[in-house]
């Protein structure tokens, strides 16, 4: 008996002296615009003062510049083509394990809020409870509202209305996120002695590129203009070519680009402000010390760079992300690395300062040695990420974007990036690749792909892209996909299911003013 009760008493010791977890993930935020970024015009003071308490990572990608197939990669370590995630519709098998289910199996109580962009009937995925859902249906197909934006339709996605219905207004996204950091703050108040492992989801900066009155006021004259301007269209990249017809924005008016870059401006801003009270909370509470806090988001924004919008690209403004990390009793702090990480690696590093599982497949790398000593420490400076989309002849839903074209004729789009070093190659199935030198041309304006000089690094690094990785066979793949996807769709929508999870998104609670002038 009394032996039991020694290990009781070890084990509840070993549990309270374990660190918290703080898991923050935004939607669409461009790692240049925060002010420990550099950006001088920005007010992101609580972004800033994470930073000065931990490590950022100037170098951090997505393993895909989308939603879905990101989110998926960053909880399981897994790319696209291992989880067969690759577009915003797909659903993620619930017998791939998360980094919540190693943390619940590591006598934590995983609790998630907000954001996460789970589809199907598994909205937990490991985590035993989710006190905010998605504003998505679960079920594609299903006859229940889409969580659409009322006078703001259409404005979401890769979209010319996004540009053209911007500037002040109201977005849902913004009272989602203000549900979030509500529930948040009483989830926090609510802890005991036993260390918590919270992961917190927001939706902002995300467009509609619409933020309210006085936000968007604080920042109107105040942001400069794209630093590299848009080009004519035949001087783009064939696929990039493409994408820009697709989407609309051959060309965009200076009004247009001034509404959306400083309503994301103020879109940040307020993000900022939400993710303070949540962590001037920790603080209050004397427990920031021995929490591990992360931030981090699914991928940027382009916010016409290079005329450019949206994600979607391996362009630097589009496939990197924010990366922070912070545990002042063990970690460094005041560190900027330039090592070039995945973002699955922060859940690596989370795993491994908990002494929780590593997840058998993950790709991840723990940085937790190279944090507290990265002179001495060798980091391999190599990220993948890709981005696929469904045979473009398919019926629309969320990842696609219709119509007749050579993508049509040749299944879909497959393409992948890889950064080694200071290298970086996008591969496009069907076209030439591009090739960069980050170090002398950071904003991508020099294509090496056609020089002979480079022709050694491109035949490298191409063969690195394709070795495990099938353009062709994933095409194939995802044909399959999507027509076993056909049939759930037919079936949500005539069995109309009930949503597991999910916050009602408004459409009254969009809205939009072109007149930003009074």
């Amino acid at each position: 008996m009394k032996k039991l009760l020694v290990i009781e008493i070890i084990y509840n010791n070993f549990m309270t002296n374990r660190p918290n977890i703080l898991y923050i993930q935004s939607d669409q935020h461009n790692p240049y615009i925060m002010g420990n970024s550099g950006d001088d015009v920005i007010e992101t003071p609580n972004l800033d003062a994470l930073a000065e308490r931990g490590t950022s990572f100037n170098n951090a990608y997505c393993a895909s510049p989308i939603c879905v197939p990101s989110r998926t990669s960053a909880i399981t370590g897994l790319y696209p083509h291992e989880s067969e995630i690759w577009t915003n519709d797909q659903i993620l098998s619930s017998a791939i394990p998360t980094y919540a289910h190693s943390l619940g199996a590591n006598g934590y109580d995983p609790v998630q809020i907000g954001r996460m962009h789970f589809n199907g009937t598994d909205q937990y995925h490991g985590f035993s409870k989710r006190l905010v859902g998605d504003h998505g249906r679960n079920h594609l197909g299903s006859p229940r509202s889409a969580g659409t934006h009322g006078k703001l339709h259409f404005t979401a996605g890769p979209n010319r209305e996004s540009l053209k219905f911007s500037g002040i207004g109201q977005s849902a996204y913004q009272i989602h996120d203000q549900v979030v950091t509500k529930t948040t703050k009483e989830f926090l108040n609510s802890v005991d002695e036993k260390p918590f492992a919270l992961s917190v989801g927001f939706m902002l900066p995300h467009q509609p590129f619409i933020a309210e009155k006085k936000d968007y006021y604080k920042y109107l004259g105040k942001v400069d203009d794209p630093k590299i301007s848009s080009k004519t269209l035949e001087k783009y990249h064939p696929y990039i070519q493409w994408w820009k017809k697709r989407t609309g924005i051959e060309q965009v008016t200076e009004e247009e680009i001034s509404r959306c870059r400083t309503a994301y401006y103020a879109l940040v801003d307020r993000m900022d402000k939400m993710i303070g009270e949540i962590i001037n909370l920790l603080s209050d509470k004397d427990l920031l010390e021995n929490t591990i806090v992360i931030y981090t988001s699914d991928h940027g924004e382009q916010l016409g760079e290079n005329g450019l919008w949206w994600k979607q690209t391996f362009y630097e403004n589009s496939v990197k992300v924010p990366a922070i990390i912070s545990w002042p009793k063990e970690l460094p702090m005041g560190q900027n690395l330039s090592s070039v990480i995945n973002q699955y690696d922060l859940i690596s590093t989370m795993l491994d300062a908990t002494d929780s599982k590593s997840l058998p497949r993950s790709n991840g790398r723990s940085l937790l040695k190279h944090i507290k000593d990265p002179k001495s420490n060798i980091w391999e400076n190599i990220v993948f990420s890709e981005y696929c989309m469904d045979d473009a002849n398919f019926e629309s839903i969320s990842g696609n974007l219709g119509g007749e074209d050579i993508h049509a004729k040749e299944g879909g789009v497959q393409n992948r990036m890889i950064r080694m070093d200071n290298w970086k190659l996008i591969f496009y199935n069907g076209y030439q690749s591009e090739l960069y030198n980050l170090e002398k041309d950071p904003f991508e304006q020099h294509d090496l792909s056609h020089k002979d000089k480079y022709l050694n690094i491109k035949n490298k690094l191409e063969k690195l892209v394709l070795s495990n990785w099938d353009p062709d066979q994933i095409s194939k793949r995802m044909r399959i996909l999507k027509q076993e996807q056909k049939i759930q769709i037919e079936w949500a929508k005539n069995t109309d299911p009930n949503d597991t999870l999910r916050w009602d998104l408004d459409p009254e609670k969009d809205s939009t003013r072109l007149d930003t002038k009074t």
